[in-house]
């Protein structure tokens, strides 16, 4: 029930305005959230890649409803990448792209806007040796995402899908994309989604992300293991091993802010280890999802705000 309360909150104005609004949630925020401002963002990326560590970067912004600030989001991009390739970063760097933000919800052309907005951030990281993963959504956005993939990946074939494994369709979207050169992430999914479409048991979701995971590391693709849990770290690394599978031939990825000390260790024994970094001031939607996602952050959040008041 909590978890329902907070997803239904990400999507409420009001409750929005009531988080933004109080003082003492933007430093807590920030455990999750590297900055508003570029500066910050790049600041950031170089201390985690020093430690380390490899990154991919969210500009936080969804639900774009206006062509012209899904253009901005797209200049937003742009000044991100060029400011990775002037830095040095881009080798340990790529960004992560929510097509919604793009134009994909546009009522008019949304998914030709959100296609041509996404070839602009996809020739961005090309032009500074890196690439561009698109962040997988609710599930009435699937097919048209996979669709926009598809037509990116004929000019820049090494842009990254995002796949949901509480998705009752995503194992079959598992096989049809474990090719060769084909990066994909698997993550548990942070939407409330209807049971008609996705498992809503816990232990459920773990079973698909497991038979799920075995399609990837059995494939001739790039797995990204997009997991906390330390049974199902482990699972990837079993699953890993027994498809002969070295460690530049797949990684793991986990969110800025949360177990920073589990990613130091898988960095340190010799795996990669990617950190998803989201910045920028539309963090209030992230943000609730991350509380949504395991009760210990609510109680962190708490805490915090307890014991800055």
């Amino acid at each position: 029930m909590l978890r329902t309360a907070l997803l239904a909150a990400a999507r409420s104005p009001l409750a929005r305005q009531a988080v933004e609004r109080t003082p003492l949630a933007k430093p807590v925020v920030r455990r999750f959230v590297a900055g508003s401002s570029l500066g910050e963002a790049v600041a950031v990326t170089a201390s985690l890649i020093g430690d380390g560590r490899k990154v991919t970067l969210d500009h936080l912004g969804e639900d774009t409803m206006d062509a012209a600030q899904a253009a901005a989001t797209v200049h937003a991009y742009e000044r991100l990448l060029a400011e990775l390739g002037d830095t040095g970063l881009s080798a340990g760097a790529e960004v992560s792209v929510k097509l919604s933000a793009v134009g994909q919800s546009l009522p008019k052309d949304g998914e030709k806007i959100a296609l041509d907005n996404a070839r602009l951030i996809g020739e961005a990281a090309a032009a500074v040796g890196t690439t561009v993963t698109l962040d997988m959504e609710d599930h009435t956005t699937t097919d048209s995402t996979l669709g926009i993939l598809a037509d990116l990946r004929v000019d820049f074939p090494s842009t990254g899908a995002v796949l949901q494994a509480y998705l009752r369709r995503t194992e079959q979207d598992c096989r049809d994309l474990s090719g060769a050169g084909s990066r994909v992430r698997l993550c548990k999914g942070a939407y409330k989604e209807p049971e008609t479409v996705a498992y809503q048991d816990k232990s459920e979701v773990d079973r698909s992300y497991v038979r799920c995971l075995k399609i990837l590391m059995a494939g001739d693709g790039y797995p990204m293991v997009a997991s906390h849990d330390p049974r199902l770290v482990s699972i990837a690394a079993d699953l890993a091993d027994a498809a002969g599978r070295t460690p530049d031939t797949y990684e793991h990825q986990m969110l800025y802010g949360v177990r920073p000390d589990a990613q130091r260790q898988i960095a340190a024994a010799g795996k990669t280890l990617r950190v998803y970094v989201p910045y920028g001031d539309q963090w209030y939607g992230y943000f609730m999802r991350r509380l949504a996602e395991r009760p210990a952050n609510v109680a962190f959040f708490l805490r915090s705000l307890a014991t800055k008041s």
